[in-house]
């Protein structure tokens, strides 16, 4: 594979950069002007420190301990203590690319030069990037207010050679993962300490990568939808441009100028234009273009969001060094990313309900009029059925994922901390979703090109003709009952590398998400 350079222009990432840096491979190279900028930062807490004065996290205890005044020559150790007593975290390690985009985060935000770090924090996070020592990030332990504390002193807790890391593919200790590439620890200097572990990046991270996951998956969605209407012979006048226009909403527009196009030159439709007696097709055929464009709208959304937060200053306190102040606030509270995740969480939602509708339509012959359960010598073969049944499943489970994890808010920190966000879960668990969602379009791509295998010598369009040559590439059609786990993985296989969106070409517009 091959490495490209990414330069990072602190507060200037944009989701164009995000997305080549999560699904490719980037070295991070901080722009030429920033060491600058943090070691005037730095200067300017050494003289804050000089002047005696209490100031939060920098010569004082944490939460609740505020008021506890730490002499000069404990400065260090309170950073040091600070990190290992909030690495508490627990469960499964976070996926790498996750703990990749942490680390970018991080140093995008300390790299501002509004943290008081001096450029070796963020140099030392670039190299760990860089050099493949990720994190052994636990996924459970933050409530997304006063910073993702637990994930983030994990990640802090290797830049001093402690905690855990991998590192070609080994688990070792945060000192040997730092030798083996080739780095040393640093120590801690007032303020560093609580510059890194305060701040939304574990949140922030998960949502992104579910976002960008999530926009593969609704290009596969829109596909499977445009598969599965020409399979159940359906028509396309409801995705007529006039319709559209009368309601305005964007992302409706834009879906259904992507059906129409992926429905252009079917056989299969004008072979029933004339002598089709059905008046209207059902809801999960007629109403996509609603249903998918209003989860584009939100799923845009929350892009925006993301992005400003992904260049966001969000520890605390938070350093002004042009005037040597330090003040404290809550930058650090991560309501923006609960919200926008929970607009994620019920989008994706969607995005499978509508998919299992169209896949029950499929496999059930009175609506479909495709043999039952899509396959020869139904009774003696099961076909579809229970595939089907598992798409249900996880539509159901999904529901439960997506309930609003924003309005939740327990008090920590003796009620010092009374409102949290609960970010780090809300974005978490969308990443569960996706993969639901990702397993109903799977079923749905099986399905759709079962059915169109049925109304052979008629074709689909082009692009939807070439979508399912890429599946019988992988998958032969399903003659008679055999293992139903191998197919759906090699069609979800496809799903996750956007194979889909490929097949289809440019002349199909997809729609992209914006930030």
């Amino acid at each position: 594979m091959t490495i490209s350079i990414f330069t990072l222009t602190p507060g200037k990432i944009t989701l164009s950069d995000l997305r080549d840096f999560y699904f490719g491979q980037q070295d991070v190279r901080l722009d030429d002007g920033t060491f600058e900028v943090l070691q005037r930062a730095a200067e300017s807490v050494e003289r804050i420190v000089g002047r005696g004065e209490p100031v939060y996290g920098v010569n004082t205890g944490f939460g609740k301990l505020a008021k506890t005044r730490i002499p000069d020559d404990r400065l260090r150790d309170l950073q040091r203590n600070l990190v290992l007593s909030h690495a508490a975290g627990i469960g499964q390690p976070m996926p790498e690319r996750v703990v990749r985009l942490i680390l970018l985060l991080k140093a995008n935000g300390l790299a501002r030069g509004y943290s008081g770090v001096r450029p070796q924090i963020v140099q030392l996070l670039l190299d760990m990037l860089n050099r493949g020592v990720v994190p052994v990030i636990p996924e459970k332990g933050s409530v997304g207010a006063s910073g993702d504390l637990a994930p983030l002193a994990h990640m802090s807790a290797v830049v001093i050679g402690e905690g855990e890391a991998f590192y070609q593919g080994k688990r070792l200790k945060g000192d040997e993962a730092l030798k083996a590439a080739g780095l040393e620890p640093l120590v801690l200097g007032a303020k560093e300490g609580l510059a890194l572990l305060n701040g939304t990046q574990a949140s922030t991270a998960l949502a992104i990568a579910a976002l960008l996951d999530a926009e593969r998956l609704f290009h596969a969605a829109l596909i499977t939808g445009g598969l599965t209407l020409d399979a159940a012979r359906g028509t396309d006048a409801p995705f007529d441009p006039r319709l559209h226009e009368l309601r305005g909403q964007k992302g409706q527009i834009e879906c259904a100028a992507v059906y129409r196009t992926l429905m252009q030159g079917s056989a299969i439709r004008a072979s029933h234009l004339e002598d089709d007696e059905r008046v209207q097709d059902p809801y999960c055929l007629r109403c996509q273009p609603q249903v998918m464009g209003a989860c584009l709208d939100n799923l845009r959304q929350a892009a925006r969001v993301l992005v400003i937060e992904a260049n966001a200053v969000s520890d605390n306190p938070i350093h002004f060094p042009d005037t040597d102040e330090m003040i404290s606030g809550g930058n650090f509270h991560a309501e923006p990313v609960a919200i926008a995740a929970d607009l994620m969480a019920i989008a994706v939602s969607e995005v499978g309900a509508i998919a299992e509708r169209r896949l029950a339509l499929l496999v059930d012959a009175q609506m479909s009029g495709l043999p039952p359960f899509l396959v020869q010598d139904s009774g003696l073969n099961s076909g579809f059925m229970i595939a089907q049944v598992t798409a249900a499943a996880l539509a159901s489970e999904n529901k439960t994922l997506a309930h609003p994890a924003s309005v939740d808010s327990l008090p920590t920190s003796a009620n010092q901390e009374d409102h949290v966000s609960m970010a780090t879960f809300a974005a978490r668990r969308v990443g569960d979703i996706v993969d639901n969602v990702r397993t109903i379009i799977a079923v749905e791509y099986l399905a759709a090109v079962q059915g169109l295998d049925f109304l052979a010598p008629l074709e689909t369009s082009a692009p939807l003709l070439e979508v399912a040559k890429t599946l019988r590439k992988t998958v032969p059609f399903f003659a008679q009952d055999r293992l139903f786990t191998p197919d759906m993985e090699a069609a979800r296989a496809l799903i996750i590398d956007g194979a889909l969106g490929d097949c289809v070409g440019s002349g199909v517009a997809l729609p992209v998400l914006e930030g």
